[in-house]
């Protein structure tokens, strides 16, 4: 027997019971009807906006402002500050530097909810405002919201008309969650309303004289952001002087058909934060009364987002609990507790939540037949690829009858297949790059393009389920992932960060490809995770790692340790001491109710604009690794004879 076999099997005891604590209490988390359902939270900004909204809602009355919700507005003031920097601004994750666009907001909602301009704490976000470039530097759906309230000049603001409407099937060709916010926003926009501010408010203080107010241009004659500048000019001098009231008038019934339809079965239009902001506003344009039950929906939906637990108000970006079952269901059943029927419930409330009814993606495959999962309570306009194969995963765990939907979600994930062999987060073929140099396309997320951590997944639940590994689907997704190897081994990651997640991903899908452990991108990718291992045995990643294009180490985290261990055991790698150290960091850093503590954020909302914390990914993903890693440990005793 070799050394490093007799430690695995040594240290086997001790992962056992790790697993067994691990377990026990992500069991004890779920809900009574199934399902698991952590907090996902982000940065200041959602409180910011809140703010804004309020404003919006609710407008001064003889110049002062005092909104029915005072308290709500005082204490979502006190969180934003409470994650103010040394340096006066606001990051945008966790230990991250400060951000313009999140101090500006964060400056503007402080002021509104009644600290002076003269507050140290405000100078100093006003000083660091000033020093990262100015209001100017924000980037555009800040200065569009400013303009609402005459606060940023109307006239430099990106145009986002309901024209957009009119033109055929172009609004499918941006992002799921691009075209959930621009079409309830340009109602917003069509109808330019001048909400009121309190008497003497200003954000003067924040204008740099020296920067200009518009986007600027770039070099060369024929780039796409100075066409795209060009044809804003010309939507701007449309509206000011050539506008057709007939034509403007049928674009915002185009939009609000749109904003009405895509408010059934969902909590709310897109159930994520920003359009449903957006809606409440667009709803309120549109001339609805308040007590209009569309309305009253919208702001409901907008409302439940908020945490309130009588001292800190904060908001969720949306709710994820279709996305935290099937993980911790399929962590749980790769554990053995799906071996006793434990998982029952959960697979019968999975099964609940699929989709039967054609949404944005029919667009572009319009005979495929609805099925597959999203990612929170209720949007069916948006399954997505992620949440459907993640599904696929676990319900491999229980024994309730699930072949039917299973059948229609692996026809549906085959469909959703895109040209280029991998697969993206909500649509086939969202990539018509040139789209990213639109004025208001500074958000990072104009397209929804295909990326090698959603086709591992894909690769691995569709293999799992029974497609064969040499199907011409599997071929593609391998070749995808082969081709969008980086020079240094790792594969970009969208949806977590950043290339620790995506590698983990490619190497589970390569696997259930059947790529052998000896393939040279295969010993390339283990290479680099074991080349990244931090001194104390875990792995961790800096959401830099997007803004610099490489890997940026952090310090250790359990769920990404969980990853980098997973991609290893998928690797083939089942002995070396860089697995034996990662497995040892997650038991010594195991809390002794089973749990893991984790204050860095792993996930990616937009990359380089907006990251999420899932608070069950710290239980369920070193669960995984633990379970996967006994696992692995106990076949390759088995194969040795030992």
């Amino acid at each position: 027997m070799s050394a490093c076999t007799q430690v695995a099997r040594n240290f086997a005891p001790a992962v056992a019971r790790g697993v067994e604590r691990a377990a026990e209490h992500l069991l004890s988390l779920r809900h009574p009807d199934g399902y698991w359902w952590a907090e996902l939270t982000a940065d200041s900004t959602l409180e910011s906006d809140y703010i804004l909204l309020q404003l919006w809602l609710y407008p001064p009355q003889g110049g002062a402002w005092n909104p029915p919700n005072r308290d709500h507005v005082d204490r979502a003031a006190r969180g934003i500050l409470a994650r103010q920097l040394e340096d006066g601004g606001f990051n945008i994750y966790p230990d991250g530097p400060s951000d313009i666009s999140a101090t500006v907001k964060a400056y503007f909602a402080l002021k509104l909810a009644g600290y002076p301009a003269d507050d140290p704490r405000l100078a100093k976000a006003r000083d660091l405002t000033l020093e990262l470039g100015g209001i100017q530097a924000a980037n555009s759906y800040v200065k569009l919201n400013l303009s609402l309230f005459g606060l940023f000049p109307r006239e430099h603001c990106p145009t986002v008309a309901p024209e957009v409407m009119l033109l055929g099937n172009f609004i499918y060709e941006m992002s799921s969650w691009s075209r959930a916010i621009v079409i309830p926003l340009s109602i917003v926009h069509a109808v330019n309303p001048m909400r009121p501010v309190p008497e003497g408010f200003t954000l003067e203080e924040l204008f740099r004289t020296d920067r200009p107010f518009g986007v600027p241009k770039t070099p060369g004659m024929f780039s796409w952001r100075n066409r795209f500048l060009r044809l804003d000019r010309m939507a701007k001098f449309w509206e000011k002087h050539l506008l057709i009231k007939a034509v403007r008038r049928y674009a915002i019934r185009k939009a609000e058909a749109w904003l009405i339809e895509h408010t059934e079965q969902s909590e709310g239009v897109g159930a994520i934060y920003p359009p449903m902001m957006y809606a409440v506003m667009a709803f309120d344009v549109l001339g609805y009364p308040r007590e209009h039950p569309a309305s009253v929906e919208a702001r409901r939906q907008f409302d439940r987002l908020m945490v309130d637990d009588g001292s800190d108000l904060y908001f969720q970006p949306c709710f994820s609990p279709v996305w935290d079952t099937a993980i911790a269901a399929f962590a749980l059943g790769e554990s053995g507790v799906g071996a006793n029927g434990v998982l029952e419930p959960t697979m019968e409330w999975l099964l609940s939540k699929e989709v039967r009814r054609k949404g944005d993606w029919s667009v572009k495959r319009p005979q495929t037949e609805p099925g597959g999962w999203y990612f929170e309570f209720a949007n069916e306009f948006y399954p997505d690829i992620d949440d459907t194969a993640m599904v696929l995963l676990a319900l491999r765990h229980g024994s309730v009858e699930s072949n039917a939907a299973r059948e229609r979600a692996v026809n549906w994930l085959l469909a959703m297949q895109s040209s280029d062999g991998g697969w993206a987060a909500f649509d086939v073929d969202n990539n018509w790059q040139f789209l990213s140099d639109m004025p208001f396309a500074d958000h990072n997320a104009m397209l929804d393009p295909t990326c090698p951590d959603i086709t591992g997944r894909v690769m691995e639940a569709l293999c799992a389920s029974g497609v064969d590994p040499q199907s011409r689907a599997i071929q593609r997704g391998t070749e995808y992932l082969l081709r969008t190897q980086e020079q240094d081994g790792s594969w970009y990651g969208r949806w977590g960060v950043d290339y620790i997640y995506g590698t983990f991903l490619a190497l589970r899908g390569l696997r259930a490809a059947g790529v052998d452990s000896n393939e040279a991108a295969v010993l390339r990718a283990a290479e680099w995770l074991r080349s990244i291992q931090n001194a104390d045995g875990g792995w961790g990643e800096s959401c830099a790692s997007y803004e610099n294009q490489t890997y940026t180490e952090a310090p250790s985290t359990p769920s990404q340790t969980a990853w980098a261990v997973l991609g290893l055991l998928a690797a083939g790698d089942t002995r070396s001491s860089s697995v034996e150290d990662g497995i040892r960091y997650l038991l010594e850093t195991q809390n002794d109710d089973g749990t893991w503590s984790e204050r860095l954020a792993t996930g990616t909302g937009f990359p380089r604009v907006f990251y999420l914390c899932y608070h069950l990914y710290r239980h369920s993903f070193p669960l995984l690794a633990m379970s996967s890693f006994l696992k692995a440990t106990d076949s390759t005793q088995e194969g040795t004879g030992r």
